[in-house]
Parts: structure tokens; C-alpha cells; sequence
């Protein structure tokens, strides 16, 4: 058994139902699987719990299960070893990184709080355990606003890492967000061009867009909103068809919850590819999560000098959501 790759490379035997072999090890060994919106749909079929970054962190707060494995990328299994630190947390690849926590080093990221003193820090979810050490509170895209509206309106904040989130809070807020200047690859690259053609095309489509895509698709949208909150405003809506600018793994959730609806993904401005995948969510297969449960590798650590400093602003994000 070989973690060396960043997950266990071990053959898998031909012809194993590995749906099957999951759930009895599942059973057995009692874990839980946790899966984001963005994993490949046969995940989320297979897991316990699935939903957005801050549903997750909420259900890892409470879990009694002596194994937890986060079927999403790196950064949300730490979030889950540092709420749950006496779990042992595992996570299928740990190659599943996320340019946006990438693109916020912890050295980086501190040097530019010190350039701004005197300010409240607010760091998105996706950022390393490091990056949330040096946080006073970390939001999702979920509770974002709430949790900026819940301060004085003359206080001095800085959001960090993703620019367009931010942007798209100080928008609604008037707000004055000293923001760090991060972006996810995938929502940064979403085709305001196609998005015009797909609505010439499908007319009566209503428009689901994540914050963190730019300030251009926004003004088109129906909808902004997290993950959850897109797949809630589909199932509520009486329209029949929704032109979607997030990661393509939401549809799996939509379609499941709206039979009787079409949703039409975005693609992104590289005329080679769709772009509207993650390609660090996807690097976590049935195979993976398998061999994962089979030899409870590969382990999630978080440096016990930042466990309850990154705790600290997580705990405050679930109190204030």
C-alpha cells in the first residue's frame, strides 16, 4: 500500500462492486462519508451527507462517527480534522487542492493584514488551515453577507481570498472591504459571450450564478447565491429551464431534485473545453474512496500549533450563521 501519489495506490480487484464494498466498509468500519455538490455524481449518491462548504462544516461539528471521509478537496477535510480533531479524517486524494485557497499563501496573506491595521479579518472557507489561523472569522458564500452584516457598519473589515465574492458583498452592502485580489479558476472563467447566446437560445431560462463568478455575469443572473441556495431557488421555481454558471457538479442535486426541469451549464471563455468543472473535486473516484475506507489512508493532519487558532473564527462563522 503506497500513499506516495497523494492517495493509496493500490489495484483494485477486477469485477468488485465497489458501491457495495464501500457501504459494507462503510458499515463496518464506522465511518462517514461527507461528499460537496461538486463531486462526481456517483460520490454524492454513495455519501451520508452531501451539500455546500458550510453544510459540511456544520454536520463535521456534530458527528460522532470515529471516521470521517471528506469526499471534496483538501482544504474542507481540514476544516473537518480541526472541528473534529480527535476524529481521524480522511480524504480520498489529497491532490485535491483549490486554486482560490492557492492563490492566498498564509505568508502572503499576513503581511498584507499587516499592511492594513486596525481592520477585522473575514477569510472565505477556501483557504488553507494557516490562512485561517491568522482570521477572525471565516464564511462561506452561503452566509458571506449575514456574517459581514452582523458587524458595525464602520468597521474596518478585509475579505479574503476571492475577489469577486467580495466585490459582490460590498455591491449589496456598501460596504468598503479591503479585499485580497484571489479568484477560483473555474467561476473566473465563465463566458459572458455564451451566456448572451444561451439566453437568446432558451429565453424563458432563469439564470443561477455563484458570487464568485464576475461582476458581469452577476448583473445577468436571476439568482446569486451559494451552491445550496441555487439548487433551492430550482426546486422553488415554477421555470422550466436555468442556465447554470457554477461548478457542473451541482447538476447531479438539481436534476435528482427537479425531474421535470433542464439545466443548461455555462461554459467557460476556452473554446477547447467546457471549463466549468473542477478539476482538483474530480480527482476523487469510486476507486479512491475505496481503497481509502479499505486502509484508512490517506490521513488529514492540521499542525497542532494551528488547530485552535484556525478553530477559533470557524466556530464563530457556525455561531453567527
Amino acid at each position: 500500500m503506497n500513499t506516495d501519489k497523494g492517495y493509496v495506490d493500490a489495484p483494485v480487484p477486477d469485477g468488485l462492486d465497489l458501491k457495495a464494498e464501500i457501504i459494507r466498509l462503510k458499515k463496518e468500519k464506522g465511518a462517514v462519508i461527507m461528499a460537496h455538490y461538486y463531486q462526481k455524481g456517483e460520490i454524492q449518491d454513495i455519501a451520508d451527507y452531501i451539500g455546500d462548504s458550510l453544510a459540511l462544516a456544520r454536520i463535521a461539528s456534530t458527528l460522532d462517527a470515529h471516521i470521517i471521509v471528506l469526499c471534496g478537496v483538501h482544504f474542507m477535510a481540514e476544516t473537518a480534522k480541526v472541528l473534529c480533531p480527535d476524529k481521524k479524517v480522511l480524504c480520498p486524494d489529497l491532490n485535491a487542492g483549490c486554486s482560490l485557497a492557492d492563490s492566498c499563501p498564509a505568508e502572503d496573506f499576513a503581511r498584507f493584514i499587516e499592511q492594513h491595521p486596525g481592520h477585522t479579518v473575514i477569510s472565505y472557507v477556501n483557504t488553507s488551515a494557516a490562512v485561517k489561523a491568522l482570521t477572525d472569522i471565516v464564511v462561506t458564500s452561503g452566509n458571506a453577507m449575514k456574517v459581514v452584516d452582523s458587524l458595525p457598519a464602520d468597521e474596518k473589515i478585509i475579505f479574503g481570498p476571492d475577489r469577486n465574492l467580495g466585490n459582490y458583498i460590498n455591491s449589496m452592502t456598501g460596504r468598503q472591504m479591503v479585499l485580497w485580489d484571489g479568484a477560483c479558476h473555474v467561476h473566473e472563467r465563465f463566458s459572458l459571450e455564451r451566456l448572451l447566446e444561451l439566453k437568446k437560445e432558451h429565453p424563458g431560462a432563469k439564470v443561477l450564478v455563484h458570487p464568485e463568478c464576475r461582476p458581469q455575469l452577476r448583473m445577468l443572473a436571476d439568482e446569486v447565491g451559494s451552491t445550496a441556495a441555487l439548487l433551492k431557488y430550482a426546486a422553488s421555481s415554477d421555470a422550466a429551464e436555468f442556465i447554470v454558471a457554477t461548478e457542473s457538479g451541482i447538476l447531479h442535486e438539481m436534476r435528482k431534485q427537479c425531474p421535470g426541469k433542464t439545466f443548461i451549464p455555462l461554459p467557460g471563455d476556452d473554446s477547447t473545453c467546457a471549463c466549468n468543472d473542477c478539476s482538483y473535486m474530480k480527482l476523487n473516484t469510486l476507486e479512491k474512496l475505496y481503497n481509502t475506507l479499505l486502509y484508512e489512508q490517506p490521513e488529514v493532519h492540521v499542525a497542532p500549533e494551528l488547530m485552535e487558532a484556525a478553530k477559533r473564527p470557524i466556530v464563530r462563522m457556525l455561531e453567527l450563521s
